[in-house]
C-alpha cells in the first residue's frame, strides 16, 4: 500500500476568498505594526538606559554625601584642637611636664586620631611652594635662604577632609629681599 504524501497546499488568494488588495493591506498593516514596534523598543531601551544613568548618578551623589556628611562637624571642631595644642605648647614653653600636662597631651593624641580615622588630616606646607588651593597667605617674609613664595611659616594648620579642603593653612610665605635688606 503506498503511503499517502504529506503535502500540504498553500491555499492561493482566490480559494481563500481574499483578494490581492486585501492581501496588501494586511502586509502594509504588518509592516507598521513591526514599525511601531521597533520604535518602542527603541523608547524602552532608551529609557531604561536614562533610568540606569539616573541609579549611577543618585548613587555616586549619595556616596558623596556620605562621604562629606562631617565636614562641618569637622570643621566646628578645629578651634578645640588648635586650643589643645596651643595649651601643650604653653606647658613644654614653661617646662611642664605634669599629670596635668600628660593627660592633655593624651587627650590630643586621641582628638588626632579621631580626626584621621573620620578622613580629617593635617596639610603639610612648611617648606612646600605656596599653593592658594591649600594655603591663604597672611604675610609675606623677606628672606635670603629660601626661594619667593615658599612657605616659611605655618601660623595656622590647614586641614582637609578626604580629598577637599577643611580649612586652608594660614602661612607666611618667603619673599625677595628689598634693597636694604639685602646691604644689611
Amino acid at each position: 500500500m503506498a503511503e499517502p504524501e504529506n503535502t500540504v497546499e498553500q491555499p492561493s488568494a482566490a480559494t481563500n476568498g481574499t483578494s490581492t488588495t486585501e492581501l496588501e493591506a494586511l502586509r502594509a498593516r504588518a509592516e507598521n505594526a513591526e514599525k511601531e514596534r521597533d520604535q518602542y523598543l527603541t523608547l524602552v531601551r532608551s529609557t531604561r538606559a536614562e533610568l540606569e544613568n539616573d541609579l549611577k548618578r543618585a548613587r555616586r551623589s549619595f556616596e558623596e554625601e556620605r562621604k562629606y556628611a562631617l565636614l562641618p562637624f569637622a570643621a566646628a571642631l578645629l578651634p578645640v584642637l588648635d586650643n589643645l595644642e596651643r595649651a601643650m605648647a604653653a606647658a613644654e614653653k614653661v617646662g611642664e611636664k605634669g599629670p596635668l600636662v600628660q593627660g592633655v597631651a593624651m587627650v590630643l593624641t586621641q582628638f588626632r586620631d579621631v580626626l584621621k580615622r573620620n578622613g580629617v588630616t593635617p596639610i603639610d606646607a612648611l617648606g612646600k611652594t605656596f599653593d592658594p588651593n591649600l594655603h591663604q597667605a597672611v604675610v609675606q617674609q623677606p628672606t635670603k635662604e629660601k626661594p619667593p613664595m615658599t612657605v616659611v611659616q605655618v601660623l595656622e594648620q590647614g586641614y582637609t577632609i578626604h580629598d577637599r579642603v577643611l580649612r586652608p593653612a594660614s602661612v607666611a610665605v618667603a619673599a625677595a629681599p628689598t634693597d636694604e635688606q639685602k646691604e644689611s
